[in-house]
């Protein structure tokens, strides 16, 4: 499993386009078990848990599309945090970065159902440039669930079972020392469960109600570095900011597509997996995206570890198998006991995809304690942060394409 979910500090759309976006901006992430003691093997089951649990659920809600479908926010939906204000006078949130949702919301006052959280709820009556949508704004009717009171009441349900219903209305938002004015977002007053050291979600996918899309921005990159490194950030990159260092290595591109069935997730074209110098036997129409919208492999900030579709998996697990010839620890997954015995030397993983091969060294995906080798790939079909780490990562948004190049993403 993979899986990226990243933690910001302030949920806000852009609602008008004449505002001023920002066009060069860098903002760091923070991953969420930073500030925790735990150990790489507790890191990782950490990490599978919540990438079993986002897939989980994802699954159900793309089975269940009815609007009585209800879901809440759970305390390990997040991956890494980024610290953002609010309002007028401005108070500080924290929230969840999120390549594969479009909302921006923050808890707010009156607070129905609210969750702990590390900042004060914002509270809007404090605000003087907090100002409610109507049912008719574009950004309301994107929505795919609202009424109207008259104000546009939203409700929005994510993959990983989390939920915010409440009021969309427009807000200073303000990075660091750049402010941009009339910003939509979900003031959530019902928002149920916990969500870790979060005060609600910040969407980077595809809809209109995203923050790239809301802020006009036709490009944006990050560049992960692993959450075994707990005090080393990640950059989030917007503008000409983003742009990739090509001197780190050859820069590799290929096409973004997109799933009618579920717009906002950014899809890739995986045609094949060499382990080495081995081109795995895995069916060309193995990671396909289908005409009914199953199948195709997602790149998600909000999963944490990579997920394969089974047939895929299973010749993949079956070839590591085969270099490592240690015990497994279970059968439930490929992890291997150590003992007392050396790490095995891993080639490279190469993931390729349509005009592009994204190599992944034995560090982005096998991880290893004091006595266990962990392989962070699983069933599924997604590209999560784990294997992201280290690369540098480029959403063309204009161009309709996804970029990359090895980086040490600390140095940036």
């Amino acid at each position: 499993m993979l899986g990226i979910l990243l933690v910001a500090s302030s949920l806000l759309f852009l609602a008008s386009l004449s505002a001023s976006p920002p066009v060069d901006l860098g903002i760091n992430l923070i991953h969420i078990d930073s500030r925790s003691n735990f150990s790489t093997s507790e890191l990782f089951h950490r990490a599978s848990q919540r990438t079993r649990y986002r897939t989980k659920n994802r699954e159900l809600k793309l089975t269940n599309s009815s609007p009585n479908f209800r879901s809440s926010l759970h305390s390990m939906d997040g991956e890494y945090l980024l610290e953002l204000a609010i309002g007028t006078p401005s108070i500080p949130l924290m929230a969840i970065v999120d390549t594969g949702s479009d909302l921006i919301w923050t808890q707010c006052e009156p607070c129905i159902s609210c969750f702990a959280q590390p900042t004060p709820v914002y509270d809007p009556s404090g605000s003087s440039t907090f100002s409610p949508l109507p049912c008719s704004s574009p950004l309301c009717e994107s929505l795919a669930y609202y009424n109207c009171t008259p104000e546009c009441r939203y409700y929005y349900n994510y993959s990983d079972s989390a939920s915010t219903q409440g009021i969309l209305a427009t807000e200073t938002l303000i990075f660091g020392a750049y402010s941009v004015h009339d910003v939509a977002f979900g003031c959530g007053h019902a928002n149920l469960g916990t969500s870790f050291n979060s005060t609600g979600t910040v969407g980077l996918g595809r809809g209109h109600g995203s923050l790239v899309s809301q802020l006009g921005i036709e490009k944006f990159s990050y560049c992960l570095t692993s959450f075994l490194e707990s005090n080393i950030t990640s950059p989030l990159l917007f503008g000409s900011m983003a742009d990739l260092n090509t001197s780190s290595g050859a820069t590799q591109s290929t096409l973004l597509t997109q799933n009618p069935f579920d717009p906002s997730f950014y899809y890739l074209d995986l045609k094949g997996i060499s382990i080495g110098e081995t081109l795995l036997p895995i069916r060309a129409e193995t990671f396909e995206l289908k005409k009914d919208g199953s199948g195709g492999v997602i790149i998600d900030t909000g999963t944490a570890l990579t997920r394969l579709e089974q047939a895929g998996y299973d010749i993949v697990a079956r070839e590591i198998k085969s270099i490592v010839n240690l015990p497994l620890v279970n059968s439930s997954e490929l992890c291997f006991s150590l003992s007392s015995r050396l790490v095995p030397n891993m080639p490279d993983m190469t993931l390729h995809f349509e005009g592009a091969n994204m190599t992944l060294p034995m560090d982005n995906y096998m991880i290893v304690d004091s006595n266990k080798a962990m392989i962070g790939v699983t069933g599924g079909s997604i590209l999560g942060n784990y294997q992201q780490k280290n690369i540098h990562i480029l959403y063309n948004l204009a161009g309709g394409m996804l970029s990359f190049v090895p980086a040490k993403c600390s140095e940036i």
